[in-house]
């Protein structure tokens, strides 16, 4: 179906989300018509934060917002769902648009098989009506759906659209970029090189991956890192978890902007904490790079301040090699919590793989390497 048709048949004038692959012809089509102008779009923080924003426009405007997210955010909303929307609580409707990834018989990644197992009946158990939508969904066929959302939607009721893969198209062609000059798997690879044997525990998405392949390219093993290939945004609470027990470790992180900002309440528990042994790295493109590009607000946040003001005892930016190599030379000696920030381009190889190893082998692996 094409994503104009989609959306026109939904009739909402007000979108805010969390970028996701699954979706990324509604994506981008929204980039493309409004921006991130405030007024018609925002990309949020976390999908818990989007439904809490759509209700803000409802109760500013009387209007029905939507609420786009992969299916990996659906245990970020149920609070608010569940204590805010709830039609026993205030009853503000809203439109969510839910990419299923790990839909069953579906091959996808492992951190999506259990969520695309459950996707249906969480939102079944939050009392959200839900339609599938797939590539084969006419739009007469969600035409009439919606007309029978409306009266529940008219009650302070949510609903949802869950989207198979290939679903939704558009053709329009979206560039994302900036002008940042380092790529991040050149970053992550100065990482490894500093690091040495330490453990480093790196996010979801691209980073992970690229982290992976460095060590197969160097014939290392993986023993040493911890991949968070899913549970978005919390690599950092995961190292803290680590480091606190076992103090005599180095751990490094490798974050993204899009995680770091999804959790940021992390870095104040970091910062209140100060583990030494902590050096976290944050990976800034300004960019959900993963899922296609689109912006994040933290290409115009001071994340240097944010972080001193959390607590942590160093924190500076680099964007340059040279400068990159100075810091982690500089924090490996160091006996402080510190973090870098490096500033970095968009883009990665289009050739690049998945970790080929199991999460739970990882896991068993790397819990063997601490004990070393």
């Amino acid at each position: 179906m094409r994503v104009e048709k989609f959306v026109n048949i939904l009739q909402a004038s007000f979108f805010t989300g969390v970028p996701d692959s699954q979706l990324k012809a509604l994506c981008n089509y929204l980039m493309d018509i409004y921006g991130v102008d405030g007024q018609h779009h925002i990309i949020a923080a976390n999908e818990g934060n989007c439904a809490a924003i759509a209700a803000g426009y409802h109760l500013a405007t009387g209007n029905v917002p939507v609420v786009y997210m992969q299916n990996s955010g659906e245990g970020n909303i149920i609070n608010p769902l569940a204590s805010l929307l709830n039609d026993h609580v205030y009853a503000i409707p809203c439109i969510f648009v839910v990419g299923w990834r790990g839909e069953p018989n579906v091959p996808d990644e492992p951190q999506h098989v259990y969520q695309g197992k459950v996707t249906l009946q969480l939102l079944k158990d939050m009392d959200v009506q839900t339609c599938i939508v797939g590539p084969d969904t006419t739009p007469e066929e969600l035409e009439q759906t919606m007309l029978a959302f409306r009266p529940l939607l008219s009650q302070g009721k949510q609903v949802a659209f869950v989207v198979r893969k290939n679903a939704l198209k558009y053709d329009g062609k979206i560039t994302y970029a900036n002008e940042n000059t380092m790529l991040r798997e050149s970053i992550i690879r100065h990482i490894t090189q500093a690091s040495g044997d330490d453990p480093i525990v790196s996010t979801t998405g691209k980073a992970s991956r690229e982290l992976f392949e460095i060590r197969e390219a160097q014939q290392q093993p993986h023993d040493r890192d911890f991949l968070t290939v899913g549970s978005m945004g919390h690599a950092s609470s995961i190292a803290l978890g680590i480091a606190l027990q076992r103090p005599e470790k180095k751990i490094w992180i490798v974050d993204g902007d899009g995680a770091a900002l999804m959790h940021m309440g992390a870095m104040a528990i970091l910062g209140a904490y100060k583990p030494a042994n902590i050096v976290h790295i944050v990976i800034n493109n300004g960019a959900h790079e993963t899922v296609g590009g689109q912006p994040t607000v933290m290409r115009n946040i001071d994340l240097v301040t944010v972080a001193k003001g959390c607590g942590y005892p160093e924190a500076l930016r680099v964007d340059t090699f040279d400068a990159l190599d100075q810091a982690l030379t500089a924090a490996r000696a160091q006996s402080s919590l510190s973090l870098i920030e490096v500033r970095c381009a968009i883009g990665a190889r289009e050739n690049l793989g998945r970790p080929t190893t199991t999460a739970r082998k990882n896991k068993e692996h790397f819990m063997a390497f601490l004990q070393k």
